[in-house]
């Protein structure tokens, strides 16, 4: 670490029991104890690594006298103490760091200049695919395929942990990334050879902020730049707006703290919190519990924050205690944060904050979200009404009007071959309350016309219709973290298997802990018996749901979905519920607590009202409802403290790098440059630095520009770059299949992030992405190369346009790039030859990532659009005044010309959304990676 020019005299020593740290103190400057806990922070960041350079003493007098009502106009350079990392982000990362050492050495530089010089974790969490379900083996059947899967990348990954300094790797099976951060690696405050300070943490996974419960500040950036925080290149921000977000009240009876998240989600998305950060403040918060802090904080980039941080307190060192922390870093992290007024006291006096808003808990109500975005939220009563009020979205079946009986299509087998044939339902039962006594025509509008009878292999006939419940999944993002509703869903499950409760045989049950510690707690609570009746078996210890690894449906339901084009629906316990992004069999996705994920496996459909339908009869035949078999919170409190304790977090990390015997058996390669094998389809050497001058190019102006896609509102990274299944007869499976691979281990897009070849070809080829240049959805478009301007594979249309140097832009609407913070929807957008994105506006994390690959965000005139200028995707566009960065300047505005194919032409001024001059240096470079890289061998 470089030393500080110490400007304000501020290192100090903080003495903790017998040892001595030195730290900056926040007293030094006037100005600096005032501020939002968050800032505080920053701002210690500044005084430590004021180098004069990157860092001066004016950077730290601007956050000194931040006004917390204007606009962020102050650029500063935030050092974070560490990086985080998943393996779907993680691989691309560590193949651009490997290809790096190549290319220093081709400029003339040494391999081993590149290593991260700060701390770089990556957890392997996202490659484990529920396959297997519903069984004792699941667990182990999961993970015997995913080495056999992905034992290329984990290989890869292995000689990355033994050749780069400062790099650590947590093997596969052990848990979500974001657990194991708040579980175990999360520092809360560093010491670095006696220094002590803050512990800030970025993450190529934009959930990183689960971390901000813990006090710890941090978020999400694209792999990209987390590539170049590695390598010891600050993060280029300003000074941001931080909205205050005061909690009173307490939670009331049969309320989770998934149904707090969701609230507070549908709040802030409501305000309006992009680019700016929250902190959680007053005396409410002190009654808040770490786990539900970490649930909060989890959900950030669903509201749109950069952060969503809580201060330390008492509940912090409580939970570190509880983890296995040692007692040397408990004592270190309240005496500082206690020096640094970073500490929340009794009756503090609060800090002034940008914007202010205010929840009582007490009036937080049960909640769902969906059917395909997380701030959609839903109150639980309501739920079976706007599903019918969503359903017409999603099929064209015709209303039937009331009291009359639909139609249905039987599916029966005969002689191994699935057929379908006209039938009547004759026992007027619909499918999502069939054998539950409800007349057919009970319910009026919004029903579907169509229910399929199916019979299942294993024995068993049974109707499936609109609404049923494909998925339901206790998957491990945001609230296996949460004891109080994993416990909850296991009593839930004690109760329903007491009474005879089952779920729907159609109902595909996973269940996918975010740590072990869970399968440890399950165990002695003795729920598992409970959970495994109901068809929830431990499937894996991962990501799964959330990221589109909930593997396959049973072929008679998936074949059953897809012949009648039902809408299927997912119930998860996670973040994440855009289209496309669970299944590709499942049409509207809903988001829920682990308690109603159960509930709703048992009742089958989304067409059910918990209050007044009963989710089945208990042995004696009486109707059970879902207020029969709910916890109380005394209930789920006691089997907490019966069933958690220290000792078993101690036990679970005390080895936690070391892995499995089919970890430490891998074949690693050897060497401190990697040796490529160009017959890989999961590791190829990164394109970007091919040929690369050791001086860039000058920026050019855009000329005769085709629009590659036309989009609306609300697309997301996984509308650019999915994560899912590769679905046979795109580019990619072509690609796959040239090369040998059968269709059964295409595994999926993300555990393929390590090649460009297969990820180029996934770029905006995600099932239910709308290109508005075509009809059909899914990865296509219209290619102008042709005179007949044939519909063609977006990737296929694109090498056309490349063989005729013609560039292309893209058109967006509003919050384009939502989600996560995938570098390949930026590295994807490049390769397919796009040099600019014009959108009315971006989320944080993916413009930043356009500018990392040098690709120009722009957007439209405040209120214009694609729509309202009269923007068909047919014209051709010229963009002037890019040049303006070679001079070192950052052009506000940015000339557009659409010339239309009669002749007329479309003007409009595009502002540039490139903000601060980090930024502007690593769009004049050509991306981030080629200014490191540069910035590398000049040294």
């Amino acid at each position: 670490m470089t030393e500080s020019l110490n400007s304000f005299d501020a290192k100090k020593k903080l003495e903790v029991g017998d040892k001595s740290y030195d730290y900056f103190s926040l007293d030094a400057v006037d100005g600096l104890k005032k501020l939002p806990y968050a800032l505080k922070v920053l701002a210690e960041n500044l005084l430590r690594t004021e180098d004069g350079k990157n860092v001066n003493k004016d950077h730290i007098k601007a956050i000194a006298n931040w006004d917390p009502k204007s606009e962020p106009d102050t650029e500063i350079q935030f050092t974070p103490a560490r990086v985080l990392m998943q393996d779907f982000t993680g691989v691309p990362c560590v193949v651009d760091l490997a290809t790096m050492r190549e290319a220093v050495s081709n400029l003339g530089g040494s391999a081993d200049q590149v290593n991260p010089l700060n701390p770089a974790e990556m957890v392997i969490d996202h490659s484990v695919i529920t396959e297997a379900f519903g069984d004792a083996d699941a667990l182990t059947k999961n993970v015997a395929i995913e080495y056999e899967r992905n034992e290329e990348r984990y290989q890869f990954l292995r000689w990355g942990a033994e050749n780069f300094s400062n790099f650590r790797v947590v093997p596969p099976g052990t848990g979500i990334v974001h657990q194991v951060n708040i579980e175990y690696l999360g520092r809360v405050v560093f010491d670095n050879d006696g220094l002590a300070y803050p512990d800030t943490c970025i993450g190529t996974d934009s959930h990183t902020t689960m971390e901000n419960g813990l006090g710890i500040l941090g978020w999400g950036v694209g792999g990209i730049e987390a590539e170049a925080a590695m390598l010891g290149q600050p993060v280029s921000m300003l000074i941001p707006k931080v909205v205050g977000f005061k909690l009173t009240g307490e939670i009331p009876v049969g309320v989770t703290a998934t149904d707090v998240v969701l609230t507070i989600t549908d709040m802030l998305r409501e305000h309006g919190v992009v680019q700016k950060i929250v902190e959680f403040y007053g005396n409410g918060v002190k009654s808040i519990p770490l786990a539900n802090r970490a649930t909060i904080g989890n959900m950030s980039p669903e509201f749109g924050s950069t952060a969503a941080i809580f201060p330390i307190d008492e509940e912090t060192t409580k939970y570190m205690e509880l983890t296995g922390r040692p007692q040397e870093q408990i004592d270190r992290v309240e005496a500082y944060a206690k020096a640094q007024g970073m500490w929340l006291e009794e009756d503090d006096e609060e800090a002034e904050y940008s914007e202010y808003i205010e929840l009582d808990l007490s009036t937080v109500k049960p909640s769902i979200a969906g059917p395909k975005r997380p701030q959609d939220r839903i109150e639980l009563d309501k739920a079976k009404e706007q599903f019918r009020k969503d359903l017409v979205n999603y099929t064209d079946d015709e209303v039937l009007e009331e009291g009359k009986k639909p139609e249905v299509r039987r599916m029966v087998a005969e002689g191994g071959v699935q057929s379908y044939v006209d039938a009547d339902i004759t026992d007027g039962h619909n499918v999502s309350r069939k054998g539950q006594g409800e007349d057919a025509s009970a319910g009026g509008e919004g029903r579907p016309s169509h229910p399929t009878v199916v019979t299942s292999p294993a024995g068993g006939e049974y109707t499936l219709d609109h609404g049923m419940v494909a998925i339901a999944s206790i998957t491990s993002c945001t609230n296996t973290s949460n004891p109080s509703v994993m416990i909850g869903a296991g009593l839930i499950a004690r109760k329903a298997n007491e009474l005879g409760l089952t779920s729907k045989p159609w109902v595909k049950t996973i269940c996918a802990p975010g740590s072990q510690v869970v399968d440890g707690y399950y165990k002695r609570a003795d729920l598992w018996k409970d959970l495994e009746a109901l068809g929830f078996y431990l499937s894996g210890f991962g990501c799964t749901s959330c990221i589109g690894n909930s593997g396959p449906l049973p072929e008679e339901i998936s074949d059953a979905i897809n012949s009648e084009d039902l809408a299927a629906t997912a119930v998860l316990s996670g973040n994440r519920n855009f289209e496309g992004r669970i299944s590709p069999d499942v049409k509207m996705n809903y988001l829920a607590s682990p308690m109603m994920v159960i509930a709703y496996a048992i009742a089958g459909t989304m067409d059910f009202d918990f209050d007044e339908q009963p989710l089945g009869q208990d042995k004696e035949g009486n109707d059970v409802f879902l207020k029969d078999i709910w916890p109380s919170p005394e209930e789920i409190e006691e089997t907490i403290e019966a069933s958690i304790s220290r000792e078993m977090y101690e036990a679970d990390y005390a080895d936690v790098f070391k892995g499995d015997e089919q970890w430490q058996n891998l074949d690693i390669p050897k060497g401190e440059t990697f040796e490529w094998d160009d017959a890989s389809t999961y590791i190829r050497k990164a394109p970007y630095f091919d040929d690369m001058p050791t001086e860039p190019a000058d920026v050019e102006d855009i000329k005769g520009a085709r629009v590659l896609v036309k989009l609306g509102d609300s697309v997301t990274t996984d509308h650019i770059s999915p994560a899912s299944a590769i679905k046979p007869g795109t580019p990619a499976a072509q690609y796959l299949e040239e090369n040998g691979v059968e269709r059964q281990d295409f595994n999926s897009l993300g555990s393929r992030r390590g090649n460009h070849e297969v990820m180029v070809r996934g770029t905006f080829a995600n099932i239910r992405m709308r290109n508005q240049l075509v009809e059909e959805s899914g990865g296509y478009t219209l290619d102008f190369t042709k005179e007949d301007k044939p519909q063609a594979f977006i990737y296929d249309a694109a090498q056309n346009y490349k063989e005729e140097d013609t560039p292309l832009v893209v058109l967006g609407g509003k919050e384009y790039g939502t989600g996560s913070s995938r570098d390949w929807a930026a590295k994807g957008t490049l390769l397919l030859g796009v040099r600019a994105v014009i959108t009315e506006s971006f989320e944080r994390i993916h413009r930043s990532n356009l500018i990392g690959m040098g690709v120009a965000p722009l957007q439209f005139p405040d209120g214009e659009s694609h729509e309202s200028l009269g923007l068909t995707g047919h014209e051709t566009f010229d963009i002037e005044g890019l040049t303006e960065f070679n001079s070192g300047s950052i052009p506000k505005t940015v000339k557009v010309t659409a010339h239309k194919e009669d002749g007329e032409t479309v003007e409009f001024d595009a502002n540039v959304r490139i903000d601060t001059p980090g930024e502007a240096e690593y769009y004049r470079h050509g991306g981030i990676l080629q200014y490191v890289l540069r910035q590398m061998v000049k040294s």
